[in-house]
């Protein structure tokens, strides 16, 4: 199983949660403060609700790919840097309320992908090695480490 992750900083939680459950036609998977995801089976996406600032207009916060079992992570990590692509790994990470394994990549634009598995259920929103400093830099500027630490996350 894999299915495309689109993860959404948003302003209004509630009217956000509101709206996508009718749009998806189903209700959030997990919901816990200043987040919710949404499993939908069709069309196959694991669609993030992530609280944002009071008033800011929805944006993309990143994508990625949801697998089923590490060993799916670690091939695309092999499979990206044979394609000359610079990755950042995570293991056992505690990630929107999660634990995961994951390894990212930035498009020519900036924009953070993750392939990822998820583990087990966490009591923590946790964060992940790869922020959104890292995702504006050109990628011959980033640093191996995402270049800090922490706001870009979540699979769970």
């Amino acid at each position: 199983m894999s299915r495309v992750q689109l993860a959404l900083r948003v302003s209004d939680l509630e009217a956000s949660i509101a709206f996508y459950s009718k749009l998806f036609n189903t209700g959030p998977s997990k919901r816990r403060e200043g987040y919710a995801n949404f499993a939908i089976a069709e069309p196959p996406l694991k669609l993030v609700l992530l609280e944002g600032e009071p008033g800011q207009h929805t944006r993309l916060d990143h994508l990625g790919v949801e697998v089923g079992a590490t060993a799916e992570v670690t091939a695309a990590g092999d499979r990206l840097r044979a394609a000359e692509l610079t990755t950042t790994e995570e293991t056992d990470t505690a990630c929107c309320y999660a634990v995961q394994d994951k390894v990212w990549v930035h498009g020519p634009g900036g924009e953070p992908w993750e392939v990822y598995v998820v583990k087990a259920d966490a009591e923590v929103l946790g964060a992940s090695a790869v922020d959104a400093g890292a995702a504006a830099q050109p990628a011959q500027e980033r640093t191996p480490d995402g270049d800090g630490a922490a706001a870009r996350c979540c699979g769970g």
